[in-house]
Order: structure tokens, then sequence, then C-alpha cells
């Protein structure tokens, strides 16, 4: 065998052997293989734009995939073409030639242009159980994605390891790994971008040019070296293909996309009843209270506390009439106890984890001795499912799977690696499964919701691997009331955004240490806008209910609650697009503006959707800050007031205000007059605001309609509407055109507001009747007006300026 030896600095072991010269090449049905003496490598068309690559020694080769990928195979048309030195693989939008000696497989655009390449002679290293291969990176080329990890959006010049890991102390750069391991990255250059998913669940390493400058090297500790590279060549099309692969976040229920309240822990139930009960009397809007360990007996997971939850059947429908829903936590770890009757049910199933001597593994976590479900089972998911039975039935509308790395309180933080996992008859070692533990819980639990209250699921997970979006939102673990977590919050939801997990959040006002009145408050305007928005502190901390500091505290966190319900209509209609396409809500701003290098490593701002830039304060004291705007125009959307983009500006930021600005010629989706809860059933009014655009422009965006709680929408039952949008000298025009309507209950009430108007306009017609000024209002440069109107028949609004 032909092979080149690479010794990694500062490794002692033995050293990896690089496979540096293929022996032949054979054409596949979908692709080619590649026989590399002891293993076999195969490069295969999954569908247009994606090629899978999997390498493993010839005896145990497997095409078989994780949980994670969740796609159909497609068969695009491609060529084969083989020469002594070479094999071309052609097919549409992506071209691979994978080359003899030095052994290397390279990726090429439909142009013929080189996209990405390994290391010559260094695309399969392998070492006993391991597998390793060296990328190329370019010296301008950024690295976004990786799941949760610490540090700034761009990932280059770290070593990141994945192996779910409940992290206690403090999150820093440097801690890593953390709660959730996503395997996948995107090289982003402005010309072109693609993507890598590594479809391998043991632990494993991205070293992103931190040993060797110029290079990513991925190692895996067991299984294949499996990969899917995704073409692009925009940022958008990247993760539009990887959520394809691994799936898209169903659509939510609309009220759990509203405020929630937590802490560890909310107890007795009288204590619950007057959190509910304060929230109405502040008129502080709320969706959900959530209920951390101490409502269970002991801490024995599908019990409650009879002495401090003496009815919560009673609570539940007392909270539900206030439109507030419970949410219970659930951990794993099933305490060991033969008096209980999930234990006890457990081991005459045999349902729990065993180690390699065959006895049942114990650890500890918060019940003391536990045992741990072997979730790869399919009945063992079945019987976890309905142990919910009882939640449900009483009233309980959405779960929070919590310690599930998994968890255990030992030096390892976790369970041993001879813990074995059945997997239906495909028995492994911890090892293999321990990334898949949480995402294969949350299955269980996603799909008790589904069939027993046949609506749409809410489950939150602390822990996963690609694929949990098919599942569960994800937070992101235990923060801390530091005003630097404040500011990681942006970088770290965005690149869990791009890496597919786009409903996703962070403990606002942080879960460990004591928050301040300024600093909650701040915390509060960017958690508005957070897909997943929710207050939750640990036990022994300072309160941080939205009223616990005082004024002007209080009112300044009230109105960005209501910000938040004010704006749902727009945040719900992202997560249509999400779910449809795998567009995430947060996006970092490159996302829209990828010629623009000094967006490439911004780490304080954040846009919602295409149109919304959000500039949090994230130090204490600051009444200013410095914010950069992209090309084009903006407007405060606060003030109305304009900004010319390609520049830095120097922004107002009392504590009172976050500065936030949308796109010219844009429109923000708003419910004109929330409640304290999401509506249910669906807006009953809406507003359309809209910013024109001060130099001609054209754009277009999409608002969606449906019930927000059932599964009727899957049957045809929501609206969806495209918004024109045209501005020209002199003029700008809004026009609603029907794409699909089917939903009975759309609002009719609808009110418009133009900003941003430098005088009144000359004329104004809606749906082409003129309106006159005694229709309409101008206030401060805001242009207001009313209508009453059948969305689906049209809606159209013309100024002359």
């Amino acid at each position: 065998m032909d092979s080149q030896e690479f010794k990694a600095q500062g490794q002692a072991e033995r050293p990896f052997q690089y496979q540096y010269r293929a022996l032949d090449f054979a054409e596949l049905a979908r692709g080619g293989a590649v026989d590399l003496d002891k293993h076999r490598l195969e490069v295969i068309w999954q569908a247009r734009g994606i090629v899978r690559v999997v390498a493993g020694k010839k005896e145990e080769f497997s095409r078989d995939s994780t949980p994670a990928v969740s796609a159909e195979v497609e068969s695009p048309e491609i060529t084969y073409e083989k020469t002594d030195e070479k094999m071309k693989l052609s097919g549409p939008d992506l071209t691979v030639i994978v080359c003899k000696s030095p052994f290397q497989i390279n990726f090429y655009d439909k142009n013929d242009e080189l996209i990405h390449a390994d290391v010559p002679g260094s695309a399969l290293g392998s070492r006993r159980d391991e597998f390793r291969t060296c990328k190329e990176l370019r010296t301008e080329e950024r690295i976004y994605g990786l799941g949760e990890k610490t540090g700034f959006l761009d990932k280059r010049g770290k070593t990141y390891r994945m192996w779910n890991t409940d992290e206690a102390s403090p999150h820093v750069p440097s801690t890593d790994p953390l709660y959730v391991s996503i395997p996948f990255y995107i090289g982003f250059k402005p010309e072109y971008s693609y993507g890598i998913f590594f479809d391998n669940s043991y632990p494993s390493s991205f070293d992103v040019a931190d040993s060797r400058s110029g290079q990513l090297i991925y190692t895996c500790e067991g299984g294949n070296l499996d990969y899917y590279f995704y073409a692009g060549p925009e940022l958008a099309e990247v993760v539009k293909k990887h959520t394809w692969l691994t799936g898209r976040h169903p659509l939510p229920p609309l009220w759990s996309l509203g405020y929630h309240q937590s802490r560890y822990s909310y107890y007795p139930e009288s204590e619950v009843r007057e959190l509910a009960s304060r929230m109405e009397k502040e008129n502080i809007p709320c969706d959900a209270i959530h209920l951390d360990i101490h409502y269970m007996d002991g801490f024995r997971v599908f019990t409650w506390d009879e002495q401090r939850f003496p009815d919560p059947k009673t609570l539940a429908e007392e909270l539900s009439q206030s439109g507030i829903n419970l949410i219970n936590i659930i951990d794993p770890g099933v305490k060991k106890d033969p008096e209980y009757d999930v234990y006890r049910e457990g081991m005459e199933e045999d349902y729990f984890l065993r180690r390699s001597d065959g006895k049942i593994y114990t650890g500890e976590v918060w019940p003391g001795e536990s045992v741990f479900p072997d979730f790869t089972r399919e009945e063992v998911r079945e019987w976890w499912k309905k142990l919910h039975e009882n939640y449900l039935e009483q009233g309980v509308r959405g779960f929070w799977n919590d310690m599930n790395e998994p968890a255990d309180f030992n030096e390892r933080r976790t369970l041993p690696n001879d813990v074995l996992h059945d997997n239906d008859g495909d028995a492994d070692s911890h090892r293999r499964f321990h990334n898949l533990y949480a995402l294969l819980e949350a299955k269980a639990t996603r799909k008790a919701i589904r069939e027993q209250r046949q609506e749409r699921p809410f489950v939150l997970s602390r822990a996963g691997f690609a694929g949990i979006q098919r599942q569960a939102a994800i937070w992101t673990g235990d923060n801390r009331s530091f005003w630097q977590h404040l500011e990681m919050n942006i970088p770290m939801l965005a690149n869990l955004g791009m890496s597919g997990v786009g409903f996703c959040g962070s403990d606002v006002g942080g879960f460990s240490d004591d928050c301040s009145g300024e600093l909650l408050a701040r915390w509060t305007q960017l958690g508005a806008l957070m897909p997943f928005f929710r207050n939750h502190t640990c036990i022994g901390t300072r309160a941080q209910e939205p009223w616990a500091f005082g004024e002007p505290f209080t009112s300044i966190i009230r109105r960005y609650i209501e910000f938040r319900y004010r704006l749902l209509p727009h945040i719900y209609s992202l997560f249509y697009l999400m779910s449809r396409e795998g567009m995430p809500i947060w996006r970092p701003p490159l996302w829209h503006y990828p010629e623009d290098d000094r967006l490439h490593n911004i780490n304080d701002q954040i846009m919602v959707g295409e149109s919304l830039l959000a500039a949090p304060v994230c130090r204490p004291d600051s009444r200013e800050r410095r914010v950069y705007l992209p090309k084009g125009g903006w407007y405060s959307y606060w003030t109305g007031d304009y900004y010319r983009g390609g520049q830095s500006w120097v922004m107002e930021a009392p504590l009172e205000r976050m500065p936030l600005f949308i796109k010219e010629n844009s429109v923000i989706f708003e419910d004109p007059d929330p409640d304290m809860q999401a509506p249910a059933g669906g807006f009953e009014r809406l507003r359309f605001r809209l910013f024109p655009g001060r130099v001609e422009s054209r754009d277009s965006t999409h608002l969606y309609l449906d019930d927000g709680i059932s599964f009727d929408h899957q049957q045809g039952e929501y609206d969806l509407y495209e918004v024109q949008l045209v501005s020209r000298s002199g003029s700008f025009t809004m026009e609603l055109e029907t794409v699909h309507t089917g939903f009975s209950d759309s609002p009719e009430k609808i009110e418009l507001v133009c900003a941003g108007l430098e005088q009144p306009p000359e004329q104004i017609k809606l749906n082409g009747d003129e309106v006159g000024a005694e229709d309409y209002t101008l206030q401060k440069g805001e242009l207001t007006l009313f209508t009453e109107v059948k969305l689906s028949s049209g809606l159209k609004l013309e100024l002359k300026i």
C-alpha cells in the first residue's frame, strides 16, 4: 500500500497513515468507487448539488446513515469518465474529480471553477478505528456553522470537539464542547459558498486552521468517514441543501413563539398561581410557565410531588383559562427505586442500558442512583412516549428535555463508553450513540404530544445532534448573568441557525449568578427578537422576573415583551419560510450582504429575516453604540430617521431603547393591538408597517397565516401572500398577491402605516381608489390609514410622493 505518515503536533501515540495513492476506480449507479487497498471509498450523488463521500475498511464498509439523515435519495443524471490517473463524475451544478496520485478529491462548480479541494495525499488517513481527512482552506475563506459553539461568528483558528457535554463551568471562548454537536460547517467566500456535513455520531473534532494554517482537519474516532458535500453558490442555498438532507423545523404552535417564564424552580403550585396572577397584574404578556425538577416526587420523572402540587390538573386548567401553557421538565435518568412504577416497569421489560458485562448501568443524577432508557430501541421510545400520557391528560402542553447529553454526576459527566445500546439489533457502545441520545428521546417526546393532543408539539431540548430540528427547539444551556454572555448569544445562535437549528434561544438574564436590572433590560431587548424567548434562572440566584428590579426596568422589559407580541405575524411568517426552505430566523448580516467584508465576522449585530437589523447594547452603562449599516438605506424603527448604509454610525441607545433598523423598501407585519397571549385561532388584525425606498428598488416578501395550532395547514388550510414593494423616483407601491388561500379566518381589519415620509404624499390610492385627506393621518412623517378587506381579494397601496 502506498501511504504517507503524518504525526500531529504534540501527539505521542501512533500517527495516522494517509492513503497517498488510489489503486483503481469503478463506476457505480450514481457515482464511482475507489479501491484504496484495505479501504473502499465511494462518491455517490445524493441529489442535485449534493454528493456523498463514504470511506471505510473493506470488511466493515457500510452505507448506513445516522438518524440525522431523513431525506430520500434522488437520482440526478450524472456522467462517469475514467483515465489512468483520475475519475471524473459530472452532475448538475457540481463536478467531482478524484485524482489517483496523490490521492485527492476535488469539487468544481458548473463552470468548472474549483470550489473545494483536499490536501493532496491527505484525503483519507486512518489509525485503528479512527479516520481523518484534511481539507484545504483558502486565505480569505471564512468558516461558519459547527452548531453550538462559543466564540466569534467565524470559527477559524480553533479546534472544536463534537461530544455533547453538560458543561457546568462558565461558557467562555475556550469552553468546548457544549450540549449540542452538529458536525457541519460552511466554507464561505463572497463569490462562492459550500458546505460539508459529516454524518458520524462518534466523538469527532474539527481543527479549523488551528494546528495547520490553511487546512481544516476533521477526525472521527469510530465509524466510517462519511460526509455530504453541498454546492452553493449562495450561503442560503447551502443551508437549504443541509436542511433538505437532515430535515426542517415543522411549523410550531404559535403560542410557543410568545414569552416563556421559568426558573429552577417554581413551587409549590400556589407560587405558580401567584406568578401567573402577577403577570396579569403587571400587564406583561406570557404564553408559558416552565416547571423545573421540584414539581416531581423526589425528582422521579413522570410523577408529581403531591405535597407541593396536590391538584396539577386544576392548576393546568386555571393557567389555560388565563392563556398560559404549562411546560414540564423531563430528564432521562430514572430513579433506582423498586417501589417506583417507572423503574419497576423498565426493569421488568429490560428497557434500561447495560454495561458490556451485562449489568444494568447505574449512574447518579438529581434523583440519586439512576438508570437510563435505551432510546435506540423503538419499543423503548414507544414506552417513553406513553409515560407522557398522564401529564398530557392533566393539561401539560409541552415538555422540556434536560440532562439529555446524557449527563451523569461522575468525572466524565456522562455514561461510560462500555455502556451498550441495542439499536434494534445493531448493538454498539455509548461512543457511537452518545451524541444521538437527545435526538432519539426528543423523537419519542414529540410523538407523545402529537398523538395524544392532536396538535403541533412543543419540545425544548438542551442537547442534540444534526436533525434535532425535526423534533425540538434548542436553548443554549447553563449560561451566566454576564454581559459577555449576552453578546455571546449573537454569534452562537446565528451559527446554530446556519447549522439547521433555527428555533433556538438562550436563557434571558442568564441562568447562573445574579442578574441586574440593567442587564435584564438589555437582554430582554435582544431576547424579544430571539426565535425562542424565555427568561430562566437558577436556584439560589436573585429573582429576575420582569418586575424583580422595579422601575424603570419593569416598564422597559414590559415594552419589549409587548414588542415581541406585536412582531408575531412577522416572526410567524419567517417560521413558515424556515419550515419550507430551512432559512433561519436569525441571520448574520453577511447572509444578505456577502460582498461586504466588514460583515464577515461582525458579532454584535443580527438580522431577523431580511429586513430587520438589531444592534443590541452589550456593555453596562452604555447609552450609545457604533452601528455598521450595510449598503442601501435604513430607517430607525423607533424614530423613522433615515440613514445611508455602507458606513458606521454612532447611535443613541438610552436604556429604554435598543437600536433597531429596517431596510428601505421593506414591510414589517405586526399585530397592532396584541393581547396578553399569542392569539388562538389566528390574528384578528394586521398592520403593514411600510418603509419606502429612496432609491429605485423592487423587493418582495411573504405573509403566512393559519390557525396557529392544528395540522390543518398540512391539508391546505392556510393563506400565503406575496407582498411586492416597488420604489421609484416620486412613488411607492405595495401590492399583495395571493399565492395560496385556504384559511377561513384570515384577518380583515388592516392598518397600513408608511414611515419615513418627508412630506405629505401628493396622492394616495388604495385598491385603485383615491384616498382623501380625511381618511388618513400623518404625524411625524408617518402615514396611517385603516381598511377592512378580504386579503385574498388583493390589497394595493400607491403613494405619489
